[in-house]
């Protein structure tokens, strides 16, 4: 624990001490921003929860855009400066390395979305807010970011350009984003398999209307995990090469 610790303040700092991170979240909390002025506030009288789901329903968007701008430096660029091979001839495991990388840029995107708070707080001034809804809602995008995350913290890996890591990650995303796609032209039993696999309209809907199902949590830890055992694999050949 002391040195995967150590490997989260190493990159967490790297955040906060430049200015990467920073235009990352400026960007973000004023898409947010905006969209939620247009979209959220600015259509008419509605009711809290709407207006609400609303806020999610664009946050999801950005949320994983920052997932992967955040991600795609984790390892590509270790390896771009050459300094991967301190990391994997110390004695560290692979394990380490990947959930390391990982937990960092979550956290990082965590204190955005906490940056983000005051915009569904502001739906007090003029309404009623469930503090349920709230919670479900930014649980749901804290899963759906932690999963973009581990995806694009396996494109990194793959790579030694940020860019085409960047590319790779949000290739990634896409795909899932767009199972949902496939699972209806699809034929029994792969359209419920793809339906399943969709990251946004089977498992983070819920959560923007304010509800919590347990099979979307899983569904959002079995690919994060799945993808961070794949990044550690990736290191495991990149070390014996």
């Amino acid at each position: 624990m002391k040195t995967l610790g150590l490997i989260v303040s190493r990159e967490l700092n790297a955040y906060l001490k430049g200015a990467g991170g920073y235009v990352i979240a400026a960007i973000i909390l004023m898409i947010d921003g905006m969209l939620f002025n247009a979209f959220a506030l600015g259509s008419g009288e509605r009711l809290s929860s709407e207006v609400l789901s609303n806020f999610f329903y664009f946050s999801s968007g950005t949320t994983m855009i920052a997932a992967v701008l955040l991600s795609m430096r984790l390892i590509a660029e270790e390896r771009q400066e050459e300094t991967l091979v301190l990391l994997t001839t110390a004695p560290i495991s692979d394990w380490h390395i990947a959930v390391g990388k990982w937990l960092s840029a979550f956290l990082f995107l965590c204190m955005i979305l906490a940056a983000s708070a005051y915009m569904p707080a502001m739906i007090a001034v003029n309404g009623s807010l469930s503090l349920g809804h709230l919670f479900a809602g930014y649980l749901g995008l804290a899963l759906l970011g932690g999963t973009c995350t581990a995806l694009g913290t396996l494109a990194s890996s793959l790579t030694r350009s940020q860019v085409i890591a960047g590319v790779m990650g949000g290739a990634m995303t896409v795909s899932l984003l767009l199972t949902w796609l496939l699972s209806r032209v699809a034929d029994p039993p792969f359209d419920k398999f793809l339906a399943y696999l969709a990251l946004f309209d089977k498992h983070f809907t819920p959560f923007m209307k304010g509800e919590i199902h347990s099979r979307s949590v899983v569904f959002y830890l079995s690919v994060t995990f799945l993808a961070l055992a794949a990044t550690r694999h990736v290191l495991g050949a990149r070390r014996w090469r």
